[in-house]
């Protein structure tokens, strides 16, 4: 687990149970997300890096950039990451407090990666079997890796279904090898 996710957790745990406490989950999704685009900029990051930067100006100047996106309750959570010097952890909030929303809704976030497109129809099964597994509703997107040669990946949440040809002939020359 990385580190900036272990420090980012409190904070996107905070974010969703006041949002979640005030009926206001997809207002405070819209709003991380674009504050997480606003941190994760090469040039705002170099300045909330700059040590002659105060807690306080590092707060105003990103309010004054998301201004447009910020409510009052958002406005306390930058003011609180700037003070602490987390403001660069917002993209790894927004990414958890996704993962939160999804918990809390009964959802899960999947990824089908394969070597070639797949029809709506395969999509669609795949994701009905995914979700009579995890008991969960599956959110599945997708994905094209050339470098798989053939089958697929699935990844959802903790679970990786390796069902590709290169996963295949890995576990194959694994076998061989021992």
């Amino acid at each position: 687990m990385s580190e900036l996710t272990t420090t980012a957790r409190p904070y996107a745990r905070a974010a969703f149970q006041v949002a979640a406490s005030n009926n206001a989950v997809d207002q405070w999704s819209d709003m991380l997300h674009f504050c997480a685009a606003v941190a994760h900029n090469t040039t705002m990051r170099a300045i909330l890096d700059s040590p002659r930067l105060s807690w306080q100006q590092a707060a105003d100047l990103f309010q004054q950039v998301c201004a447009e996106h910020l409510d009052a309750r958002g406005n306390n959570f930058i003011k609180l990451l700037a003070e602490k010097g987390r403001l660069t952890l917002l993209p790894e909030i927004a990414a958890l407090f996704q993962h939160y929303r999804a918990h809390d809704q009964g959802t899960v976030d999947a990824e089908l990666i394969s070597a070639q497109e797949v029809d709506t129809e395969q999509v669609n099964s795949i994701a009905n079997s995914l979700s009579k597994r995890l008991g969960k509703k599956v959110s599945l997107r997708t994905r094209i890796d050339s470098t798989l040669i053939g089958g697929a990946i699935i990844r959802a949440g903790d679970i990786v279904i390796d069902g590709s040809l290169r996963g295949r002939l890995e576990k194959l020359s694994t076998a061989l090898a021992n």
